[in-house]
């Protein structure tokens, strides 16, 4: 059986890198009957950095799911698109999450997350240029900067 196709658009926003940040999700699917269907995913934090909102987008985008899919996922976030397509998270994960120059790698929690959130599906991750006229990016951009911006903030337990 082949596995449902899913476009995933993700984006994170922080103020004062760490301070208050919030990310932005856009799921985009065909129901059987060919309707496409939306869903606008977004959490903002009282005390985080730009990556880690980067990473959570993906990391609440795919644990959204529920069953594999095959997967498109845009974001303009080098950090996470690198980490994957250039095999970095593989090869900290291998080399007990240090980076090549033997140091620490950043926001471990969220990058354990993002491997378990991916294993049951198929994923192609595409950087996108942000604020360059791309609709979704766009919307992700929007909705991560209002997620920042709102009151009751959550706490960010990875920082």
């Amino acid at each position: 059986m082949t596995k449902p196709f899913v476009k995933i658009y993700t984006d994170g926003a922080c103020a004062n890198n760490p301070g208050k940040g919030g990310y932005g999700a856009i799921l985009i699917f065909k129901k059987n009957n060919g309707e496409i269907i939306e869903k606008e995913l977004s959490r903002g934090f009282i005390e985080t950095t730009n990556n880690r909102m980067e990473l959570l987008a993906v990391v609440d985008s795919l644990n959204t799911l529920k069953t594999p899919c095959q997967i498109e996922l845009y974001s303009d976030s080098k950090y996470v698109v690198d980490a994957i397509n250039k095999n970095w998270l593989f090869n900290w994960k291998e080399k007990s999450w240090k980076t090549a120059s033997r140091a620490p790698v950043k926001n471990v929690d969220l990058w354990k997350k993002l491997l378990f959130a991916m294993e049951p599906h198929t994923i192609k991750f595409i950087w996108v240029k942000g604020h360059n006229d791309n609709e979704f990016n766009e919307r992700c951009d929007k909705l991560a900067v209002e997620a920042r911006l709102k009151e009751n903030l959550e706490v960010d337990q990875g920082l």
